[in-house]
């Protein structure tokens, strides 16, 4: 038996990367997962390999950046599976000419869009799914920070948006019954899309090989990590054994900036 054996996993941003490894994860744990992305081909790839687990599945695109979208995302969960008991708000990232988000000369309409992607998404998603976790009496909200969640040196809409889902969720739980938990999981540099060696090579104005070496520096074990790293992190913290963690940031990112 798996420790989410009869629980459902909504997790966004689920067609690659860390949101793949995440309900793959939880999946392997029991739970039926609802995968979400803007990328049809990416969720049914994904769903094929949770179907291969034994575990139910469905999937829904979602524009993360449209508040009716995410409204319609939870709805259908909860429709498919008749419960929402975990919500991983994984989706984030970066979107836009990376140069026109810098303090001197950032673009106002990208700054908007960022922080909508990286922490308005996540409030859409959680405030639609919590009526029905408050009604069965059970649910696990977990964010997907960044190290730059807790520092700074990233860039501005991002770190604000995630230095922003700390917030949120320090304040979410004083106002939530005991059987929900809310916690931020924060990777450091992983082995994702978002790691693309070249722009932030561009970006910094050296080549891929250079940059890449630098951002393994930054934490102490010396690399990148994998996306399937934070899966275990993020299964535990959805299990009902996870009762007594809640308002926490956790890291999995291989000793990140320490």
């Amino acid at each position: 038996m798996g420790r989410l054996d009869g629980r459902t996993a909504l997790v966004t941003g689920s067609g690659r990367g860390i949101g793949r490894a995440i309900a793959l994860e939880m999946a392997r744990e029991g739970a039926n997962i609802m995968l979400s992305s803007r990328t049809q081909s990416e969720l049914d790839s994904v769903a094929e390999e949770v179907t291969a687990l034994g575990r139910e599945v469905d999937t829904v695109i979602s524009d993360a950046t449209d508040a009716e979208s995410i409204k319609d995302m939870v709805k259908a969960t909860a429709e498919r599976f008749g419960q929402l008991d975990i919500l991983m708000n994984n989706v984030g990232g970066l979107t836009g000419d990376l140069h026109q988000q810098m303090a001197l000369n950032h673009d106002d309409a990208l700054f908007e869009k960022n922080l909508f992607l990286n922490l308005t998404s996540a409030y859409y998603a959680s405030r639609y799914a919590l009526p029905y976790m408050v009604k069965q009496d059970y649910g696990r909200i977990i964010f997907n920070g960044s190290g730059y969640a807790k520092r700074g040196g990233g860039l501005m809409a991002y770190t604000a948006g995630k230095h922003g889902l700390i917030g949120m969720m320090r304040s979410m739980i004083y106002q939530l019954p005991n059987s929900i938990t809310v916690n931020t999981l924060c990777p450091g540099w992983t082995n994702t899309q978002l790691a693309d060696w070249d722009v932030l090579g561009e970006l910094y104005e050296t080549d891929a090989a250079t940059v890449k070496a630098m951002m393994e520096q930054e934490n102490a074990q010396k690399r990148i990590l994998e996306p399937e790293e934070l899966g275990p992190m993020a299964a535990l913290l959805a299990a009902p054994e996870s009762a007594g963690i809640t308002g926490q940031v956790i890291s999995v990112d291989g000793g990140y900036k320490i």
